[in-house]
């Protein structure tokens, strides 16, 4: 079993910055993929950052120039940095870890945290 914790959400003013944090525990596992996914009310949860495990990046249209993906290994932790944030950013902001098992792969969710940008 492996638990994902999120922190880092909160409040800020249009132009602001946040960095989420995503700590993996439990069991000891190879990362795939690794992502940060976002969802607003009434809205589909939609990927706005993604880590592959040879290190391709990719970001959602609307963040490109503006979020960095990032991870550290010895602290088993993904970021999302988040720079110039505006208010159709604000969501719930959730990550996923994917675990490679023997007969393929497993996702795992943090428990979300939410980001509101004020106007």
């Amino acid at each position: 079993q492996v638990q994902l914790v999120e922190s880092g959400g909160g409040l800020v003013q249009t132009g602001g910055s946040l960095r989420l944090s995503c700590v993996a525990s439990g069991s000891t596992f190879i990362v795939s993929f690794a992502g940060w996914y976002r969802q607003a009310p009434g809205k589909q949860r939609e990927l706005v950052a993604g880590l592959a495990i040879g290190g391709t990046t990719n970001y959602a249209d609307s963040v490109k120039g503006r979020f960095t993906i990032s991870r550290d290994s010895a602290k088993n932790t993904v970021y999302l940095q988040m720079d110039n944030l505006k208010p159709e950013d604000t969501a719930a902001y959730y990550c996923k870890v994917q675990r490679l098992v023997g007969w393929g792969t497993q996702d795992y969710w943090g428990q979300g945290t939410q980001v509101t940008v004020s106007s």
